[in-house]
């Protein structure tokens, strides 16, 4: 499911039906595969019109928590074993 989120969210011109397949074999049905779709773009909408508005962050923002992720987003099952 993070690797779908995160291609949607950094190259969603790359969708495509294998996207979906791979979260139908992980055991999303339909519903559920619709609703991931639709929280990921509502963020991403949410995101980009803030940041084409020109919000700025409330002064007790942490925005250190803002940097890029280098590299591909982890596996959850990895990031639970990681990260108990």
């Amino acid at each position: 499911m993070l690797d779908y989120a995160v291609k949607l969210t950094r190259d969603p011109g790359r969708m495509d039906a294998g996207d979906v397949d791979r979260l139908r074999d992980a055991g999303f049905d339909d519903p559920a595969i619709l609703d991931i779709c639709q929280v990921v773009s509502y963020y991403n909408y949410v995101n980009r019109l803030a940041d084409g508005l020109g919000v700025e962050l409330e002064d007790d923002w942490d925005d250190t928590s803002l940097a890029p992720a280098s590299g591909p987003a982890p596996r959850y099952d990895q990031e639970r074993r990681e990260h108990p």
